[in-house]
């Protein structure tokens, strides 16, 4: 297997539609300075065309109501791809944070199987401890013992 399908986050972008990655890649795109800087050139050269260029015979002269409609139908196509994008990005956010609450439930039960074999052990210790001071001295069983500490 694939690092990147190694992880949760890679399995899942293996298992996105075609629609869902075109999604993502227009919502990437159109929140970056690239996407804005090439907006603002094409509506410059827009407007400069048909105000300088042709002047007289302009296809959208000003005030641009053509360019306008352009405008209003991207607007319209970039709020339905950034909620369907938002739509995603919910998902997954609550798609790990179920993967983090299974991983510390996980990890709950592994450290209390583990401090239960520690204070096993402790036990085993403080038994041992005891059957040494007995097996140097028969009179050290009524000598006070000393406590190992305990994390309970």
């Amino acid at each position: 297997m694939s690092e990147r399908g190694s992880t949760w986050h890679g399995q899942h972008q293996a298992g996105l539609s075609r629609g869902e990655r075109a999604a993502d890649y227009l919502r990437n795109g159109m929140g970056s300075w690239i996407f804005v800087g090439s907006f603002v050139l094409v509506m410059v050269v827009w407007a400069a065309i048909n105000s300088y260029l042709l002047a007289e015979d302009a296809w959208d002269p000003y005030p641009f109501i053509l360019l306008n409609l352009f405008l209003s139908m991207l607007a319209g196509l970039q709020g339905a791809i950034l909620l369907i994008a938002a739509k995603r990005q919910d998902a997954i956010a609550a798609a790990m944070a179920q993967h983090d609450y299974d991983t510390d439930v996980q990890a709950k039960t592994e450290i209390d199987r583990l401090m239960a074999i520690n204070s096993q052990q402790l036990e085993l210790l403080e038994e041992l401890r005891a059957l040494l001071l007995r097996s140097r001295d028969p009179r050290a069983e009524k000598e006070e013992t000393i406590e190992l500490p305990r994390d309970e």
